[in-house]
């Protein structure tokens, strides 16, 4: 099955080829998609992971899945918080570089170093390749308590890739060695299940492909604006079928991504606050905690009700690929009113899976739980497919509609000014700093008498807290 650009339908087209989407060969003829068909598990509110062997003789171990980081990294030594690592001492085939690598997240990071080992997917592609591995030694509030993976799979372009660009990713290396198309999809099957319950909901990370019996309807692209995050253009949202009237640009500041290994629908605080002001102005609630909305209290329900009837459905429109025309994606509350503990025998206890964001808006796993994701990375798009398994109570809680006319939004909602990249940051902030200091030169001269000699004291240092040195947001 190949989808033609922007046409919104399916063709059929039994060779491939041209949309580089044909089958990669294995012993078995072709690369089999249904070996990958739930090779994941796991929950939104602590990730969908991959079982993976590493080294020679292999172990086995979880890793999460994650399209807003670029690194393979797993546990190297014991932790509290993890169930197993990976002993670099017992594989005969570990090799160190040497080179130390740190990751910061929005919450947690991590201090490593890089080496090269074979792995093996058990449920994904034929054969052993050669990785990239980060071996995690010390951790911050990154493995935590309870969650069921031993290590992260960075899924996104070698720009985020640390300590630099240099470091080819684990996808970059299974395109190369493996042969496969340039291209992976992702499904997760949470809609509805308790956020942190038992970790076994399925899901699937397709390697190579596009796997038809995980998606219903037409899958809908919108371009890659930028590859880095896979950062997209949001045109504009709308709440129980009402636009918020924001100015486009408010949607993408200062980025709009889509990242698995974020757990809520994150927004721009002035995005999140008329978000939360339509809903409940539209709700069928009159009196509403607010720490409900920010994510500090759970509301409950008697286990007979069904709160979700409560409340409207959200819509985000992203640019397809041809510009001149959008589609939306909507997801109804039953994803993002998520149930999360249940209290005696009486009560279902929910928590809000949308919050604030200081830096970006982010499609996380409270919206990709209604859909497949495609992340074609040979096409420098995204697509969109309405999921199978997002029901609850045997009815979708996922849309895609489409196409929409753009002419009512502006011809680029998205900053074209861009410090993303980091040797455009690093630039602009040596640039910055070499002109503050001719700068400072100047001004010392031009102030000092002549023949006059000074002794420089604490008070004569200039600080520049640069606006452009701007810390990486996960």
């Amino acid at each position: 099955v190949v989808l033609r650009p922007g046409s919104g339908s399916r063709q059929q087209d039994p060779l491939g080829g041209a949309d580089g989407l044909a089958l990669a060969s294995d012993p078995g003829g072709t690369l089999n998609f249904l070996a990958m068909v739930e090779n994941l598990q796991g929950d939104s509110g602590r990730g969908y992971y991959l079982e993976m062997l590493i080294g020679t003789p292999p172990q086995a171990l979880n890793i999460l899945v994650d399209t807003g980081s670029s690194n393979f990294a797993v546990a190297g030594v014991p932790d509290p918080d993890v169930t197993s690592y990976f002993n670099t001492e017992l594989s005969s085939t570990y090799k160190s570089q040497g080179i130390d690598v740190t990751v910061k997240y929005s919450q947690g990071s991590w201090t490593g170093v890089l080496g090269t080992d074979v792995i093996t997917i058990p449920k994904g592609i034929y054969g052993s390749y050669t990785i990239n591995i980060a071996t995690i030694l010390e951790s911050e509030n990154f493995f935590l308590p309870g969650v069921k993976w031993h290590g992260i799979l960075g899924l996104a372009y070698d720009a985020l890739a640390k300590p630099s660009s240099s470091v080819e990713t684990f996808f970059d290396s299974l395109v190369r060695q493996a042969k496969i198309p340039n291209i992976f999809s992702l499904q997760m099957c949470g809609a509805g299940l308790p956020v942190s319950g038992s970790g076994t909901n399925g899901g699937s990370l397709v390697l190579g492909g596009i796997e038809p019996s995980l998606y219903k309807g037409d899958i809908w692209y919108t371009p890659v604006k930028e590859e880095w995050y896979y950062q997209v253009e949001i045109l504009k949202l709308e709440v129980g079928g009402q636009n918020l009237e924001l100015d486009c640009r408010e949607y993408n500041a200062d980025k709009a991504i889509v990242d698995s290994g974020t757990t809520l629908l994150r927004l721009p605080q002035k995005v999140f606050s008329a978000v939360v002001q339509a809903i409940a102005r539209t709700s069928l609630i009159q009196e509403f905690s607010s720490g409900f909305w920010t994510g500090s209290q759970l509301a409950c329900w008697d286990k007979t009700e069904r709160p979700w009837s409560l409340f409207p459905k959200l819509s985000i429109y992203l640019r397809d690929e041809n510009s001149s025309r959008s589609f939306r994606i909507s997801v109804l509350p039953q994803l993002y009113i998520q149930p999360i503990l249940g209290i005696g025998e009486n009560l279902q206890c929910y928590r809000f899976g949308i919050s604030s964001s200081t830096n970006a808006l982010v499609i996380g796993a409270t919206v990709m739980e209604g859909f497949y994701v495609i992340f074609d990375r040979a096409q420098r798009r995204v697509g969109f497919a309405v999921s199978p398994c997002a029901e609850v109570d045997g009815s979708p809680v996922s849309e895609i509609e489409g196409p929409f006319t753009t002419a009512d939004v502006a011809s680029n909602c998205v900053s074209s000014v861009s410090f993303h990249e980091p040797v455009l940051w690093i630039a602009s902030y040596a640039l910055m700093s070499l002109c503050g200091i001719i700068l400072l030169v100047l001004i010392i001269l031009l102030l000092i008498p002549p023949r006059c000699q000074h002794r420089y004291t604490d008070n004569d240092v200039v600080n520049d807290e640069s606006s452009l040195v701007r810390h990486r947001w996960k």
